[in-house]
């Protein structure tokens, strides 16, 4: 069985529409679904009221604290981290279980990427994570995993506000193999489309730049949350 865990802060719009997404589209093997709210102000805890498969917890704010929250709560064999703007395919809760019970040699993967929309970059970049290298993943893609190996790993390292999810994924390459479902996820551009999408992709470069040539994650919160900062302000650094 299954514990989707899904970090959200002010996610109250859309988080219905998410669980309702999974309950329809799951064939039997999700036995929990942890929204984790790193401190919301739109009274998301309310919109979940009446599903009996959720828990609503709160922890500190920052998406690896807040997985790592839900985690460590999680009862089940397979931890599923999900993106409160992310829609898993059809059966997505069979296909993981197939990955990881089925084969026994792997023990972590993800779903290949599709953006809702149809900006050609975009749809290059959703291509792109069909190839089963480390380059290509990206947190959008959700996240499966043993619940053995989560821990074995130590989980998320929290010192990260940004790239915590390649960080993961990056120790996960190391010590097992890891799986790429050839079944879209469709995550929301929003981000893309408030921002600019060469804006935005252009600071994700400078992000995985800078941790290639030695930043750590200090450097690489202070600068991601700095040029954050300028772009939806419409200053340039």
């Amino acid at each position: 069985m299954i514990s989707i865990i899904i970090p959200v802060l002010n996610e109250s719009k859309g988080i219905r529409k998410l669980i309702d997404h999974l309950n329809a589209n799951a064939f039997g093997y999700v036995g929990e679904i942890i929204v984790v709210d790193g401190g919301s102000s739109d009274e998301i805890g309310v919109q979940l009221t009446g599903y009996s498969n959720i828990r609503y917890v709160q922890s500190k704010k920052g998406r690896a604290r807040q997985m790592n929250a839900g985690a460590n709560i999680a009862k089940r064999d397979i931890l599923y981290f999900l993106h409160a703007d992310s829609f898993p395919p059809k059966y997505y809760d069979r296909a993981i279980y197939e990955v990881l019970l089925v084969n026994k040699n792997i023990r972590a993967g993800c779903f290949r990427l599709q953006f809702d929309s149809d900006h050609w970059w975009l749809k290059l970049m959703g291509w792109a994570t069909a190839v089963n290298h480390i380059s290509c993943r990206g947190g959008d893609q959700s996240l499966f995993m043993d619940h053995d190996l989560f821990y074995t790993l130590n989980g998320f390292n929290e010192d990260y506000e940004v790239y915590e999810d390649i960080e993961l994924i990056k120790r996960i390459y190391k010590n097992t193999r890891f799986k790429v479902v050839n079944e879209p996820i469709v995550t929301s551009a929003r981000h893309y489309n408030n921002i600019g999408v060469w804006k935005l992709q252009w600071l994700h470069l400078r992000i995985y730049a800078k941790r290639w040539f030695g930043a750590d994650a200090k450097e690489l919160n202070f600068f991601y949350n700095k040029s954050l900062k300028y772009l939806k302000s419409g200053s340039r650094e």
